[in-house]
């Protein structure tokens, strides 16, 4: 009956599951943040892309492979 109650006292597991759960909402909010700013990023890198003269999409005939059709 001592070790009954003794399990019913600790209190260990009730602090790892809110550990666990802050845990879990940190995640939540970083995927949140980083999913905006990858599209922020998505954007931004396409504007460069689109100001140095190349395609937005990496295709086209632009680029350091531009002149390697010619053959030494």
């Amino acid at each position: 009956m001592k070790l009954f109650h003794q399990i019913i006292k600790d209190e260990s597991g009730a602090t790892a599951i809110e550990y666990g759960l802050i845990a879990a909402l940190i995640a939540v909010a970083c995927i949140g943040a980083l999913t905006q700013l990858g599209g922020n990023l998505t954007g931004t890198f396409e504007k460069v892309g689109t100001e140095l003269g190349g395609d937005a999409d990496g295709g086209g005939e632009g680029g350091a492979d531009a002149g390697a059709e010619g053959g030494a």
